[in-house]
């Protein structure tokens, strides 16, 4: 099982790179948020932190239960899928969501989000899911779960956009509070 620690950590220091700082392993990413994997693994292993392989990236990028990250065709080039803090546009494409989806947050997020409604804070869009139960797992992650449920059909006629990720995560780059209700 220590295996399996070792890819969640790894993967999770991945995020950290591919969503937030690759100037910590000194690579950059495009403007599309690919990095070279040559480069990505070099790096990595520079840092001493942890030793990694291509196998391993696959290994990683394969099964991951969010599926935070995408390789090009040729699996030359790896970014993460959504929750970038840096500008990069990774090629989402517009969609109409559903009628309603959900985000998940903390109690202790509750007081801004019905006073300023949902803003991406240091990330470039809002996520929200299509299931009560995946608002509730991220709500978790903030201590008690709180599940505002967005009116994503009013915010449509009212101009919004939305955009679906590949691993299914809904993005908008924001959810005024007239949009939101607890439930």
């Amino acid at each position: 099982m220590p295996e399996e620690v070792d890819l969640i950590k790894v993967g999770k220091f991945l995020s950290l790179i591919l969503r937030h700082q690759p100037e910590a392993i000194g690579i950059s990413l495009d403007e599309h948020g690919w990095a070279n994997v040559d480069e990505l693994i070099n790096g990595v292993n520079r840092t001493g932190k942890y030793q990694m392989d291509r196998d391993m990236l696959e290994e990683i990028v394969r099964s991951n239960n969010k599926q935070r990250y995408s390789f090009n065709e040729d699996h030359q080039l790896i970014r993460a899928n959504q929750g970038h803090s840096i500008p990069v546009d990774v090629e989402l494409e517009q969609k109409t969501p559903p009628v309603i989806l959900y985000h998940g947050t903390g109690e202790k997020y509750v007081a801004s989000i019905d006073r300023d409604g949902l803003l991406p804070k240091s990330r470039l869009y809002v996520h929200l899911s299509s299931s009560v139960e995946t608002a509730i797992n991220v709500g978790s992650r903030h201590g008690k779960p709180v599940v505002y449920l967005v009116d994503c059909k009013s915010m449509v006629s009212d101009g919004y956009q939305f955009f679906l990720s590949v691993n299914g995560v809904w993005l908008t780059k924001s959810v005024p509070v007239q949009y939101l209700r607890k439930i």
